[in-house]
């Protein structure tokens, strides 16, 4: 106990090891549902699940245990929600970019990230950026995740005439397909308002929980002949397989499949920069908050060993990668375990250690289906988009430009348009708006505005 007192400090941040590992098991409860959400949003990729599944767990695993060695805080990192589906829907699918260039892409964007959190430059442009465009990006991500949400859970298809509707259950009954989607779709809704009510009613791991129960909802539909699995179309069987035991899925699929034959392109730099700003944005922001909670601030407000934390978030990264996974960040979940008491890296150290120990419990994970996480990306979906109500709207230059990020992310299935959009409409509003108003923009402004509108003209 003493040598954890003295490798954590734990007197001095007045905590014991009890509070600690507690704190560390919430945090860890409360994030857990990424173990099955990314291996889901990320095979819609091309990539293998199994290796998507082990390089989550070991990428959150190492960047927490760097968050504990470089910072001493009790912040827990994973793959982050909305990089990731910009990285599977955006770069991958729309973009038409393999995911080995994608991955190339997050490994530079990291290499990037720990050079800026060793100088003065990342200050430089995290304040340059003005607060409007930061808060619309992270409720736009959040309209975008919740998006993904509704199509997983075939809530929303296709159509023809208005480009998306709500799914039919009266159709599904009379075309034969209500024991397949129809069932899903519906179970898919269900789980949305379990999540609710267990976060409403405040419970610990409440999305995890979601998650599970809604799976077991689906388990009792398979038995009782509700649900029928129809491979065909998608629809497996909703029981895990422990035919190969517990191991551990391989790496190898994914592990330094990178591919940087088209790094230098203009329109690949302006992917990397996508992943830039948001994982700087959403890190730095996460930080903020969640220390200030904790009381971690000092008298101007400023985190201390703030460097730390954010170069455990950028060689997460860079780490992550390399084993197969989109950037790693800062979880604002981070704030369950400050809740309960956590103060030090020994709460980072029990959350690594618990998603260490979760490699061996593949099977559970991997069986999880779409329409059991999509319910948790709705969800994260409505904790993301509260960050609007930090804009001020009647303020027509801030306002204008927010709203244009906010909408084009869903709208256009891209991040990188809403902040390229945003960041134009608010360079030119302002410009023309008068001197004034004209005082707002930072040289860095302008050069990112010339930039993206190159994209769309010359590059």
């Amino acid at each position: 106990m003493n040598n954890l007192d003295k490798i954590f400090h734990l007197k001095e941040n007045h905590t014991d090891v009890k509070t600690e590992v507690i704190a560390g098991v919430t945090t860890f409860m409360t994030m857990a549902y990424i173990l099955a959400v990314n291996p889901s949003i990320m095979s819609a990729a091309g990539m293998d699940s199994g290796a998507i599944f082990t390089a989550t767990a070991l990428a959150s695993m190492i960047a927490t245990l760097c968050m504990a060695a470089f910072a001493n805080y009790p912040f827990v990192l994973a793959p982050g929600m909305g990089l990731n589906a910009y990285f599977a829907y955006t770069v991958v699918i729309n973009m038409g970019y393999s995911w080995e260039m994608a991955l190339a892409a997050v490994f530079i964007e990291g290499l990037i990230f720990i050079a800026l959190s060793l100088t003065k430059v990342r200050e430089g442009i995290f304040n340059a950026i003005p607060m409007c465009l930061k808060n619309a990006v992270s409720a736009g991500i959040g309209l975008f995740i919740a998006f993904i949400g509704l199509q997983n859970a075939k809530l929303t298809v296709n159509s023809d005439s208005t480009l998306v509707t709500i799914f039919s259950m009266s159709g599904s009954l009379k075309n034969g397909t209500f024991r397949s989607q129809g069932i899903t779709a519906l179970l898919a809704l269900i789980g949305v308002l379990i999540i609710g009510v267990l976060m409403v009613k405040k419970v610990k791991g409440n999305i995890l929980l979601g998650i599970f129960i809604t799976w077991g909802l689906g388990i009792l539909c398979q038995f009782a002949g509700l649900y029928v699995p129809d491979p065909a179309n998608g629809f497996y069987s909703l029981l895990p397989d422990f035919s190969s035991g517990f191991g551990i899925p391989s790496l190898a699929p994914t592990f330094l499949k990178m591919d940087f034959s088209k790094v230098f392109s203009g329109e690949f730099l302006v992917v990397i920069f996508a992943f830039l700003f948001v994982d700087m944005f959403d890190t730095l922001g996460t930080l903020i908050g969640v220390a200030s909670k904790a009381d971690m601030l000092d008298e101007e407000g400023k985190l201390p060993r703030i460097s730390g934390a954010l170069l455990a978030d950028a060689v997460g990264t860079s780490v992550g990668a390399a084993l197969g996974v989109s950037t790693t960040t800062t979880f604002v979940e981070s704030a369950s375990g400050v809740t309960e008491g956590g103060r030090t890296g020994l709460t980072s150290v029990t959350s690594a250690l618990l998603f260490g120990l979760s490699l061996f419990l593949s099977p559970i994970f991997l069986a999880i289906p779409s329409f059991a996480t999509a319910p948790a990306l709705i969800v994260v979906g409505f904790l993301m988009i509260s960050s609007v109500l930090k804009v001020d709207f009647s303020d027509l230059c801030q306002g204008i430009p927010a709203f244009i990020t906010l909408i084009a992310m869903p709208f256009m299935y891209s991040i990188s348009e809403g902040i390229a959009l945003g960041t134009i409409s608010f360079v030119v509003i302002n410009v023309l708006a008068g001197p004034e108003k004209r005082k707002a923009i930072s040289p860095v402004m302008y050069v990112l505005a010339i930039l993206f509108a190159a994209k769309y003209f010359v590059i």
